[in-house]
């Protein structure tokens, strides 16, 4: 992986995730299908915690272990995936 600077802030930028875009478009008449024949772009997405901006790039050969990011409970300091809407370890709610 590599070490990114901010543009901006030029702090270090954490990588978020690798994504496929979809190129092409909707047709009148063709539908869905010039979508999809025209493939997609694979891109690596880069966060930057400080200014809140991201970077995509264009995605190397060698494959990203795929992560979401984290957070960190406030109850008992257990980090986990930021999609949980409960701490999986004291079941602290996210929600309330």
């Amino acid at each position: 992986m590599k070490e990114i600077n901010c543009l901006r802030c030029n702090k270090k930028m954490d990588f978020l995730i690798r994504e496929r875009i979809q190129l092409g478009r909707t047709g009148l008449l063709l539908g869905d299908l010039p979508n999809l024949l025209a493939g997609a772009l694979e891109a690596d997405i880069y966060v930057c915690h400080e200014c809140k901006r991201i970077e995509l790039f264009y995605a190397e050969d060698d494959e990203p272990e795929e992560t979401l990011p984290k957070r960190t409970c406030p109850e008992c300091g257990y980090e986990h995936d930021f999609d949980y809407p409960k701490c999986p370890r004291c079941k602290f709610d996210y929600n309330r």
